[in-house]
């Protein structure tokens, strides 16, 4: 039995518990799959709407808020509240970092299987804009957390000229046809969830990009990477808080079986 207690979405008490990677909430006697973890944070110029969409009220329990004072503080601070199946609410992709980082400490070896309508493939030195929520993807490679050939970027398509070049020399699979070479070594997945990878009119986004994703092929796919891999956890960033977006996010939530 955990040692986490979470805040049940339905009854609002603090009585539900992790029992291995479900919860049951001794008041009410529902039961989830996962274990909602808050990041409300953004680690760039400007992204407070995305700080606030992290406190969306979702049907999970919620079992930690995680605040901090640097990247890495927050970082750490996820890695080791992580309940045994996490939902991460962010904030940025940043918030992927200390999930994935947390999981792979676990697992040894981790699949991801990052949605992003950007590469978040950036460094210091080669972002235009500076903001760190740009370059999480590029920093859990760069540090090994994960293996580029276990990594599958779905949905890109606004890269950075030096994200394009290291798509092209790292081994990074793209696209829902690279999702199956992804997983196939590693044995678990976790799922980054950044919604501007979904078409602008169907969640309401930080940064909307044109010709995404419909929210309808993401339930399929999640559905399809569902039966393939054992998806440990997962997480849901780059959103506005909208009382809308509840439903088609418990939608993709539920096809990856959280």
């Amino acid at each position: 039995m955990s040692r986490l207690r979470a805040k049940c979405p339905y009854c609002r008490t603090f009585t539900a518990v992790a029992v291995g990677p479900d919860y049951e909430c001794h008041s009410c006697g529902r039961q989830f799959h996962a274990g909602l973890v808050r990041v409300p944070q953004a680690w760039g110029d400007g992204g407070e709407v995305m700080v606030e969409a992290a406190w969306l009220e979702l049907p999970f329990p919620e079992a930690a808020v995680i605040e901090a004072d640097s990247l890495e503080e927050q970082s750490l601070a996820l890695a080791a509240d992580l309940p045994e199946r996490p939902l991460v609410l962010g904030g940025d992709c940043c918030s992927h970092i200390g999930a994935v980082e947390g999981l792979a400490a676990r697992q040894g070896r981790i699949s991801v299987v990052w949605l992003d309508a950007h590469g978040d493939l950036n460094t210091p030195e080669t972002s235009p804009s500076g903001n760190t929520w740009g370059m999480p993807l590029r920093m859990l490679i760069d540090t090994g957390a994960v293996e580029a050939r276990d990594v599958a970027l779905v949905g890109a398509r606004n890269l950075d000229p030096p994200e394009e070049e290291f798509i092209a020399t790292s081994g990074i699979r793209l696209g829902e046809e690279g999702i199956t070479a992804a997983v196939e070594e590693a044995g678990c997945t976790y799922v980054a969830l950044d919604c501007d990878v979904v078409e602008p009119d169907e969640l309401s986004v930080f940064m909307p990009e044109p010709d995404g994703l419909s929210v309808a092929e993401i339930e399929r796919l999640f559905g399809d990477l569902a039966r393939r891999t054992n998806v440990v956890g997962a997480g849901l960033t780059g959103l506005s808080f909208e009382r809308s977006n509840v439903e088609p996010l418990a939608r993709l939530t539920h096809a990856l079986g959280l």
